[in-house]
C-alpha cells in the first residue's frame, strides 16, 4: 500500500509516520503489523493521495501473490475450489482479525441455485475498506487467468462511500450497497475451473513453508495469551518484571 500510494501522489515517509509504522516494518516480507496500524495506513493513503478509492484501486491493481505466500499458494492450486480451501487454511498468514469467532473469514453458501462467498469477519461496519480490498482481490486476481467472469454480483453492507463508479469499474458486475450482507455471487461452476498457474512441486514447497509459518504464528499467539493471563491475574500484586514473567512461564 505504501509503495502504491507513493506512486499516486503520497509522500511515503509522511505516510509511514502517520500510520505509526517504520520503513523496516514494511520491508519485512514475512513481518506482521497490528491491524489498527494497517487501517491507519489506509486512511493516511486516502488523505495524502486525496483519493478515497485508493485502497480499492490498490487491491485491484496488485495481486495477492505479490504480497503474501497465501496468494502464491492460491495461484498454484489446481482448481478455484482448491484455491478457496487454501485461502481458508492459511488466511491468518495474510490477515487475522480477533473477533472471538472461530468461523473462517469467508464462507461458501448455496442459496437456491445461487453460490455466494460471504464475508463472516464482522468488520464491515467498523472499517469497510477491509471488505472492499478483500473482494477486489478475490475478483481481480483470478480474472488474470480465467476465461470468463467468476463474480456475478458484489454486495456490501456499507452504503455507497462516494465512489460507486470505481466499484463498478473494478467488479465489472452489478454492485449493491446497503445490502443485508457482504458477499460475492459466484458462477455456479467456478469451483471446478482450473487454476494451476504453477507446477505441482511449487505448490508442495509453498504449502510446506506456509505450514511452518502458521505453526510459528500459533506458538507466538499462545505465548502472548499466556503472558496476558499472567499479567491479568498477578499485576495487582505488584513486583512483576520481564524476568519474573519469563520465569513463571518457563
Amino acid at each position: 500500500m505504501a509503495t502504491f500510494a507513493a506512486a499516486h501522489g503520497a509522500d511515503q515517509q509522511c505516510l509511514v509516520q502517520r500510520a505509526g509504522l517504520t520503513a523496516s516494518q514494511l520491508d519485512d516480507r514475512n513481518g506482521r503489523v497490528p491491524l489498527d496500524r494497517y487501517q491507519a495506513l489506509i486512511l493516511a493513503a486516502q488523505d495524502l493521495c486525496e483519493d478515497p478509492a485508493i485502497a480499492l484501486k490498490w487491491a485491484a491493481a496488485v495481486d495477492m501473490a505479490d504480497l503474501s505466500i497465501v496468494g502464491l499458494i492460491m495461484n498454484a492450486a489446481h482448481t478455484m475450489g482448491e484455491a478457496f480451501v487454501q485461502m481458508q487454511r492459511y488466511s491468518a498468514l495474510a490477515m487475522e482479525i480477533d473477533s472471538g469467532d472461530s468461523r473462517p473469514p469467508f464462507d461458501l453458501q448455496l442459496h437456491g441455485q445461487d453460490l455466494w462467498m460471504v464475508d463472516t469477519r464482522g468488520e464491515e461496519e467498523a472499517f469497510y475498506q477491509l471488505t472492499e480490498i478483500a473482494f477486489a482481490r478475490l475478483t481481480c486476481g483470478p480474472r488474470r487467468f480465467l476465461d470468463q467472469p467468476h463474480v456475478l454480483e458484489a454486495h456490501f453492507k456499507h452504503a455507497d462511500p462516494g465512489y460507486a463508479a470505481e466499484y463498478e469499474a473494478v467488479f465489472k458486475c452489478p454492485v449493491v450497497f446497503s445490502s443485508k450482507w457482504s458477499a460475492l455471487k459466484l458462477h455456479p461452476e467456478v469451483a471446478s475451473w482450473p487454476v494451476a498457474t504453477q507446477p505441482d512441486y511449487v505448490f508442495s514447497i509453498l504449502t510446506k513453508h506456509a505450514d511452518e509459518m502458521l505453526d510459528a504464528h500459533k506458538r507466538s499467539l499462545s505465548t502472548s495469551r499466556d503472558v496476558y493471563r499472567l499479567l491479568s491475574s498477578e499485576l495487582h500484586k505488584g513486583g512483576l518484571t520481564a524476568k519474573t514473567v519469563a520465569d513463571a512461564l518457563g
